[in-house]
């Protein structure tokens, strides 16, 4: 009987070469430093030393409030015809009054030459000092649009304190920010009434709206964690705010701080301030003795943002004890709703601002904020084509904030009709409006998708339903 010989095979090296891809990858990563723009490249500022430039006083009274003072810093860099773009906007459409830090203007355009040509197209100036060529004219507003688009307001247990999620609550300790975003979310009640917005107004005294937070934190023990919002904190007296964390920091039931303030970017000399330092500092060695999470959300939208100021200011919180600084970016067409845009935000964040990124939201659904928006599919293939680059804990996540649900990852959709731009939701909660529905957690909630991102039949289909 003949024995079969075993069949002879080629010995591999350990560790075989691997083939080099010819055609790249999708995304190419190359590593830029942080870069404080030159700011004596505006007329209005050729004179600004250093010293002003990095004053937080400065910075704040130098904010550009109106077009007569964005004229004094562009000089005749500009023409009339973006002034009367801005003007229009201004009168009929926008939902936030200007207000914009020399920091945040000085990142428009940062390496070029400021013509309008590049300052129209320019990212940090579409959401920033939107005009009114940015928006459309179709459907300037989608038919479900609210100016509380996500019901905050409704519900409120205290003025200024919202209790949406069963652990969770929102204070908001005042309605102003050092610089009001267009896309702004809680429109209907931040920053200055506009001819499109009569805002709401908090009408009780700061100590006793805070009071009114402390009394419901202590009748709800179930709630451990707060953000401590706005507005903006850093528009809050340091010693007033400082008094409201310790309050918060007696409470054994609060396991989580978080102080929302996009200040951290777009006034990062705040938050550079020695008296502001030393305070943040004995709020955080508190929290830490009382084994709470004390972190700091800030709100950039795009890489130009951030500059060394940026990062000594993220930086700085994190050498006096706060535990994280994390970003809490908007989706928005125009700004940073590609792959490239979103890795370059993020890698910018990660590697060299020391800035987590944390979440990327869709934008809400108020009004006027059609040009901005992304409909769902689009975020679902963002998170896909950014996996991968970068480290796992510092990948985003990309959420639709669905009204009367809650953040979502924007994949947890149950139900979606592409052509008419709906998506069905569900939650697993009932907010503190609910109470008394029982059938509030076997419901769908619908989110909608801007109409002008539609196959043609499903735009029909709205133009048809418009007066519905």
């Amino acid at each position: 009987m003949t024995q079969t010989q075993p069949v002879e095979t080629i010995p591999q090296p350990r560790h075989a070469p691997v083939a080099v891809p010819t055609a790249g990858q999708p995304y190419e990563y190359h590593r830029r430093p942080l870069v404080e723009p030159d700011w004596t490249r505006f007329p209005g500022w050729r004179h600004v030393t250093r010293d002003q430039w990095e004053s937080a006083q400065w910075q704040r009274v130098n904010c550009v409030k109106n077009i007569k003072q964005l004229r004094a810093v562009f000089g005749d860099l500009i023409d009339e015809t973006f002034y009367a773009d801005l003007e229009a906007d201004q009168r009929a459409l926008a939902t936030m009054s200007m207000l914009v830090p020399p920091q945040m203007i000085n990142t428009m355009v940062p390496f070029a030459t400021l013509t309008t040509e590049a300052l129209l197209a320019d990212p940090i100036r579409r959401y920033m000092i939107p005009v009114a060529s940015d928006r459309r004219t179709d459907w300037p507003s989608h038919p479900y649009a609210s100016r509380d688009s996500l019901h905050e307001h409704d519900m409120w247990v205290a003025e200024g304190l919202t209790h949406r999620y069963p652990t969770k609550v929102l204070a908001e300790l005042l309605s102003t920010c050092p610089q009001y975003c267009g896309h702004c979310t809680r429109m209907d009640l931040v920053g200055n009434s506009t001819p499109a917005v009569d805002k709401l107004k908090l009408t009780l005294k700061p100590v006793d709206r805070y009071d009114a937070h402390i009394a419901y934190l202590k009748a709800h023990p179930g709630v451990r964690d707060v953000v401590v919002s706005g507005g903006d904190v850093a528009n809050v007296p340091w010693r007033n705010l400082e008094s409201y964390l310790m309050r918060l920091l007696e409470l054994e039931t609060v396991r989580d701080i978080r102080l929302a303030t996009k200040a951290l970017m777009g006034l990062p000399q705040h938050w550079l301030q020695p008296d502001v330092v030393e305070g943040l500092e004995r709020v955080a060695r508190t929290a830490a003795r009382r084994g709470v999470n004390l972190a700091i959300h800030t709100h950039v939208n795009h890489a130009q943002s951030l500059t060394p100021l940026v990062a000594k200011a993220a930086q700085t919180a994190l050498d006096v004890g706060v535990r994280d600084v994390r970003n809490q970016g908007v989706l928005m067409r125009g700004v940073n709703a590609t792959t490239p845009e979103l890795l370059d935000l993020c890698f910018a964040l990660q590697g060299e601002a020391g800035i987590l990124p944390y979440y990327f939201y869709m934008c809400d659904m108020i009004p006027n904020a059609e040009h901005w928006r992304v409909p769902v599919w689009h975020a679902q293939q963002l998170q896909h084509d950014i996996m991968g680059y970068l480290p796992g804990y510092a990948t985003p996540r990309i959420v639709c904030d669905v009204p009367f649900v809650g953040k979502r990852w924007v994949h947890m959709l149950t139900d979606y009709d592409r052509e008419r731009g709906i998506s069905y939701w569900t939650k697993n909660y009932r907010t503190s409006i609910e109470s008394a529905d029982l059938e509030a957690l076997n419901k769908r909630y619908a989110y909608y998708d801007p109409i002008d991102t539609l196959p043609a039949d499903g735009q029909q289909w709205w133009n048809d339903h418009r007066d519905d």
